[in-house]
């Protein structure tokens, strides 16, 4: 019901929203007319329009105090906190159906600039204004906003059509059918001219797929599903040939002349795709040295004393040699010419720093006394919104789907992902090889002696050790391994992180599930433990309970650490240690860490086990002639034959508890949002 009112709305903000004769910065007309009858999502659609404007945008970032050691006092030294700033005052605007381009040398902060428009960094660090329709961001705004990174995260083993499917599940309302969301991606696919690989997997490093070009468009898709009112892109051209590179901004010039606002930063672009773009801001060091007309940036030079040494590139190459200071390759104004002869290598590198310091200085001096800026704040002000248009972007905006169709599309998502993966069958492999091995060594084990018994007791604690180990490590890899994906889908809001918990952490049981029941089956009739089936069935559902519980360990590990060494080292840790409290190797544990045993999944599944398999009234032979009751023998370690709800509920509380914890570990990672 959200998502159709939100719709009507914009269609009656789209309605009586006109934006004409805005020019900008350097003079030129800017014509926006937006009249829009249909879907918001529909094929004969523009999304609702958003003016970006932002003025004096600065961004800080606090670095963290590292710790030095004093060897000359053997003592830790702290270092004072000190904040670095990335952006320094950077201003301007971007209309609905102009390209943006954010220039500059690497580090300048074209990454973090387009952070700040879409909403991806904490905003306690960012001063200034930065507004959407003269209004400041708000969370109603993630799910208008696409954004492109410069890394492809896509799954490698899903095809084209797979991933903008899944996408289209995921993130377009319930108003449309099934058949309407598939009719959207074939559109999507015909428009970024995906049709001859749309049956192809993604790829990835070690696995051969689509080229590098239609990866990008692939990423743009999964933005442009949605009909985004404001697109932003990290560099879309990086790492692709020119005529890729060409298509690929000749599709982002299309996606905003249908009425998208568009801001995208590019490193080094050729001339043919520099005077594509409707306007360029160039910084240096996060300072603004120039922002207007790409056409007009080499007049703007030229009239504060600047123009190419050499022949080069007119555009751009000069741009980026002006952005870093390269005055070897740029004739300057007399005035900066500071360049002295010099005796000492020393003194030639000391003089260029301080050269190319005074020389961004007078640009950033030019660029804030001419009339650039003024002449933008003037139309900045002139330009009108309807209410209508800001209410539709206060719009509270539901999930676009309900948590059982989030849940259940990103259960089959991770199946169709994981059914090309090698692991299935190398852990079908390690659980048969290791349940052989271990038949092997216990094969027809018996109670008849103490011996025979202590043996067999031995068995039963390695089994709690092996599925404690196993789940574990291979759970503790689930969350560092999808952390880029899970930021990126996290970031635009594309599902609820209950849905995603639940399906990744229950996509992999029947997997489980079998591995198990193998394992049991084969372990439990060649070493022949007690042969009744009641006590094969509590086996089976000991282990698997056990499982699910160190599985939860494993979740929350890797949920907390994100790090899969930190991590590995962390479980080594704790793994030995319940081992150790298990109930096996030691029984009479010191008072003040007695406690730990009961945190032990191998405590609690050990006791299980061995109740489980014995009873109070079975006897062996040893030097009495009635013989002894397994009750007394040191070898079960002092557990007491009889019930077993106690540790049931142990391992279950267990289980439980690391969920929550994994859950609540995963909702407080760091996304970049």
């Amino acid at each position: 019901m959200g998502a159709r009112n939100s719709s009507h709305q914009e269609n009656a903000a789209r309605k009586h929203v006109a934006m004409e004769g805005n020019k900008d910065q350097s003079g030129g007309d800017v014509h926006v007319a937006v009249e829009v009858t249909g879907s918001a999502y529909g094929s004969h659609s523009s999304p609702l329009p958003v003016y970006l404007k932002f003025e004096d945008v600065k961004y800080k970032i606090l670095l963290k105090p590292k710790h030095k050691i004093s060897w000359r006092f053997v003592k830790p030294a702290i270092v004072v906190p000190t904040e670095k700033e990335i952006l320094h005052g950077v201003s301007g605007s971007v209309a609905p159906g102009e390209v943006l381009a954010i220039m500059g040398p690497s580090g300048c902060g074209k990454t973090t600039l387009l952070n700040v428009f879409g909403g991806r960094v904490s905003q306690a660090n960012v001063t200034g204004s930065v507004t959407y329709n003269e209004l400041p961001y708000n969370k109603s705004l993630r799910r208008r906003i696409g954004f492109v990174a410069q890394d492809d995260v896509l799954y490698p083993h899903l095809t084209v059509t797979e991933t903008l499917m899944y996408a289209a599940l995921l993130r377009l309302p319930n108003s449309f059918t099934k058949q309407q969301k598939i009719q959207r991606v074939e559109e999507i696919s015909i428009q970024l001219g995906l049709e001859r690989c749309r049956d192809t997997i993604i790829g990835g490093r070690f696995l051969r797929g689509i080229s590098g070009g239609e990866r990008k468009r692939v990423c743009i898709g999964h933005e442009i599903l949605i009909d985004p009112s404001l697109l932003l892109l990290d560099e879309p051209t990086s790492g692709l040939d020119s005529t890729i590179a060409l298509k690929v901004i000749q599709l982002i010039q299309s996606i905003a002349q249908g009425g998208r606002t568009v801001v995208t930063s590019i490193h080094q672009p050729s001339t043919r795709l520099f005077y594509m773009f409707s306007k360029v801001i160039l910084l240096s060091k996060g300072q603004t040295i120039y922002y207007g007309k790409a056409a007009e940036a080499m007049d703007y030079f030229f009239s504060i004393g600047l123009s190419p040494a050499m022949a080069m590139n007119p555009a751009p190459d000069f741009l980026l040699d002006v952005a870093n200071g390269n005055l070897d390759a740029i004739s300057i104004p007399p005035a900066l010419d500071i360049s002295k002869a010099t005796k000492t290598i020393k003194n030639e590198i000391a003089e260029g720093h301080l050269a190319r310091k005074e020389f961004l200085q007078y640009l950033v001096a030019k660029f804030n006394l001419g009339t650039v800026m003024q002449e933008n704040n003037k139309q900045l002000e002139s330009v009108f919104f309807k209410e209508e248009l800001k209410e539709a972007i206060l719009e509270k905006q539901e999930w676009s789907t309900s948590w059982w169709q989030q849940f259940y599309v990103l259960l089959i998502r991770g199946l169709a992902e994981r059914r090309h993966e090698d692991l299935g069958s190398h852990r079908m492999f390690q659980v048969t090889a290791m349940s052989i091995i271990v038949g092997l060594l216990w094969w027809q084990s018996n109670t008849q002696t103490e011996n025979r018994l202590a043996d067999q007791v031995g068995l039963l604690f390695f089994i709690s050790m092996f599925w404690t180990f196993v789940p574990m490590f291979m759970a503790m890899h689930t969350f560092p391994l999808e952390r880029a994906m899970l930021a990126k889908e996290r970031a635009s809001n594309m599902y609820r992180l209950s849905a995603y918990f639940l399906s990744r952490t229950l996509g992999d049981v029947p997997m489980d599930m079998l591995l198990i029941f193998t394992f049991i089956t084969i372990v439990y009739f060649t070493t022949h433990l007690r042969m009744a089936p009641q006590a094969f069935i509590l086996t089976l559902l000991t282990v698997i309970l056990q499982t699910m519980a160190t599985q939860g360990l494993g979740l929350f590990l890797g949920a907390t650490m994100m790090d899969v060494r930190k991590g590995t080292t962390l479980a080594t840790v704790l793994m030995h240690t319940f081992m150790l409290t298990g109930g096996y190797y030691i029984q009479h544990i010191p008072v003040s860490i007695k406690w730990l045993k009961y945190l032990s999944f191998n405590y609690q599944s050990f006791k299980l086990l061995v109740k489980v398999q014995y009873s109070a009234n079975q006897r062996y032979s040893c030097s009495s002639p009635e013989g002894c009751s397994i009750n007394t023998s040191p070898s079960i370690h002092n557990v007491q034959l009889g019930g077993g709800g106690a540790e049931a509920w142990a391992l279950l509380l267990l289980f439980v508890a690391y969920r929550i914890l994994g859950y609540v570990a995963l909702r407080r990672m760091e996304i970049g949002v």
